[in-house]
């Protein structure tokens, strides 16, 4: 039962396990689950491990039971190129893009230019031989329950649905959008990933309870209470958060550099953070303003080898930046040695390092000082998996 319900959650990017499915088919036999607004609760909380996979969740469940339409969760974009290109062809080329296409001119003209963007992303999936057939996907026949014209901008909508607090309409509701991987990266999501990155350890006098061992020793001495004291655990974690806060190709990151320096400032007891633009040379600031308190590159040497550097930017700039002796845009800041040297001199004072960049990943190979810098630090794209990975790799021996 529900054997497709499972391996759509699965090839939705959830990591579904067989033994929880099981379970679930457990509490099914044992007459827990009545309907389907505990089914839903059932599912969720049996097979979703975390916060992150609810609104896909939220999808899938919404099409499997309603049929509503179900994105492309393993990732199909139009890039903004293509977007201009189609919507120009609907303006100036109606016949040449209708023809293209495969359909009238006179239904053409009924779409706007998302709706357009919506039947090409189908027509190429269908030219890839991944054809999802039937009245549950995007219809050009009005035979799809979502929308018109078998679109639907929030992608989730389904007409006549008015069930009051039901299952389908909480699943609609997509509550937890925000705490998805595709969802803007959030104080909550960050110390998801975070949480990791410590390394608690023994510390001061044996002043806390340990459960576990006073249980054991009693049951062992009969009954007998014993109680058993062990240290404290705290955080001796050392973290250097340096962030590029300079010049324009930043600016469209400020919002999520930010969530991250505040997080990591309130999260951290031993956190230092410094300032640079676009690339470190022989000093970086304590400032955000990089003015009042330059802090000398050099005297990075002086600090826990232990500590984990953490380097925030686009690692976007002229080649001269990096590579040059003095390579810096400011007149009034001379380096003796040129940026790449000093990156590599970081790198081999921490152990344990890494750069986040909020560029998207895939546009990386276009720009050769991203490259250049991938070379010496680990690279990992500022989002939620991004994180995930970065913090994995910063806590690894």
């Amino acid at each position: 039962m529900f054997i497709d319900f499972f391996y759509i959650l699965k090839d939705s990017g959830i990591p579904v396990s067989p033994a929880s499915f099981l379970t679930l088919h457990k509490a099914l036999a044992l007459n827990l689950i009545n309907n389907l607004d505990d089914f839903y609760t059932a599912s969720r909380g049996v097979l979703i491990k975390s916060e992150r996979y609810f609104d896909i969740f939220d999808q899938v469940f919404a099409h499997y039971f309603e049929g509503a339409n179900l994105p492309d969760f393993k990732g199909f974009e139009i890039n903004e190129a293509m977007r201009i290109l189609l919507e120009d062809w609907l303006n100036k080329n109606p016949k040449e893009l209708a023809a293209a296409l495969g359909i009238k001119e006179s239904e053409l003209k009924k779409f706007t230019p998302e709706q357009l963007i919506e039947y090409f992303k189908k027509r190429l999936e269908e030219q890839e031989g991944e054809h999802h057939g039937g009245s549950k996907w995007i219809g050009t026949g009005g035979t799809s329950p979502v929308g018109n014209a078998g679109y639907h901008p929030g992608g989730m909508r389904v007409g006549g649905v008015s069930r009051n607090k039901s299952a389908i309409k909480v699943a609609m509701e997509r509550r937890y959008k925000d705490y998805s991987k595709q969802g803007p990266l959030t104080n909550a999501m960050i110390g998801e990933a975070l949480k990791y990155l410590r390394n608690m350890i023994p510390t001061g006098p044996k002043d806390t309870v340990d459960i576990d061992k006073t249980v054991y020793t009693t049951m062992k001495n009969a009954g007998e209470i014993e109680i058993i004291f062990k240290q404290s655990l705290k955080d001796r974690l050392k973290v250097i958060l340096a962030i590029d806060n300079g010049g324009w190709s930043m600016d469209t990151y400020i919002p999520v550099v930010q969530t991250l320096f505040n997080y990591a400032k309130s999260q951290f007891a031993d956190i230092k953070t410094f300032f640079f633009h676009n690339t470190i040379y022989d000093q970086v600031w304590e400032d955000p303003a990089r003015y009042a308190k330059p802090f000398k590159t050099d005297n990075f040497i002086k600090l826990d080898p232990e500590t984990r550097l953490i380097i925030v930017g686009d690692a976007s700039m002229a080649n001269y930046e990096l590579m040059a002796t003095d390579g810096s845009i400011y007149i009034d800041m001379r380096s003796r040695k040129p940026s790449i040297e000093r990156l590599k001199f970081l790198s081999e004072t921490f152990a344990h390092s890494v750069w986040l960049n909020p560029l998207p990943k895939k546009s990386w190979g276009y720009t050769h000082t991203i490259s250049a810098i991938g070379g010496i630090f680990k690279m990992f794209e500022l989002s939620l998996e991004g994180l995930e990975k970065a913090v994995a790799y910063l806590m690894g021996k």
